[in-house]
């Protein structure tokens, strides 16, 4: 089986017309499944929390990011949301519902905005770093200000923080933090097996994501080598994704995804069912 577990419609809007690409490709692929996976900045019940969370002061990241919350944000409630998979489904095109949240530090308040709706799984992210968005081309000027030890550590730590909520199903992206091809010159395993433990210990699986393949200078599947070889060691189960934003980067190089993960001893991954999970054949 070939599936794709992370993408998103925010390119677009809620038009069957539109989200039909993904499908389509996802055809021409010979893709089995896929699930939808709207970042939680799609929606305004989450919005205080990235003005909670976010650098947004007169800096030059927090000028940025003040601009970036007001730029195709919150424009779709959690129930249009459902709403509108449930008209994909009745116009022939069937996913899997799924979130992909962000690294908030009130996981209180997170648990009370996702209790009331029924996704197939949770996906959480690292996508900010003491509050700034790290993965950004704008304010890539910013990791000059940090050493990757201080990176590496800031970036393990909301790991741990986040997985310890048990509410997310999956990491997304573990370790994308090469993206710009910032490679220490240290040994990170350290940092690698402490996410390894916390992800054990919360009962999820890896997200093994192709988006820093063709989205990113490091042209690298994530997680990197490293720390595949330890999530295999560890058991850790895996789903396999794009991370497409664009209809005609649903599926892409999921075969390659595919082949990555069996040299680490993997020939199965986990889909979902109302967060119950499922092991399956990858071919």
């Amino acid at each position: 089986m070939r599936y794709d577990y992370h993408m998103h419609f925010e390119k677009g809007s809620y038009d069957v017309d539109w989200a039909k690409g993904f499908f389509e490709a996802a055809a021409k692929r010979g893709l089995t499944e896929i699930g939808i996976t709207e970042h939680s900045h799609t929606f305004p019940e989450f919005k205080q929390l990235y003005y909670d969370d976010l650098i947004l002061d007169e800096s030059f990241v927090g000028k940025f990011q003040q601009q970036w919350l007001k730029k195709n944000k919150f424009k779709y409630t959690l129930d249009e949301y459902f709403e509108f998979m449930e008209k994909l489904k009745s116009a022939g095109y069937n996913a899997k519902v799924g979130i992909e949240v962000c690294n908030f530090q009130n996981q209180e308040q997170v648990a009370e905005i996702l209790k009331g709706y029924d996704f197939d799984y949770i996906i959480g992210s690292i996508h900010f770093i003491r509050g700034w968005a790290y993965d950004s081309e704008e304010i890539k000027a910013e990791w000059d200000n940090h050493t990757l030890d201080e990176i590496y550590e800031a970036y393990t730590q909301e790991i741990e923080h986040m997985v310890a909520s048990g509410l997310y199903d999956v990491l997304g992206h573990p370790y994308n933090i090469r993206l710009y091809r910032m490679i220490p010159d240290f040994d990170a395993t350290p940092y690698l097996k402490r996410a390894i433990a916390a992800l054990k210990k919360a009962n999820m699986c890896v997200d093994v994501n192709t988006g820093t393949v063709y989205r990113y200078p490091i042209a690298e599947i994530t997680p990197y080598y490293k720390f595949m070889k330890l999530a295999s060691e560890a058991g850790l189960p895996i789903i396999t994704s794009s991370d497409a934003h664009k209809p005609e980067d649903c599926g892409s190089y999921i075969g390659d995804a595919i082949d990555y993960v069996k040299c680490y001893g993997y020939t199965q991954g986990v889909t979902f069912n109302k967060r119950q999970r499922t092991m399956v054949d990858l071919d």
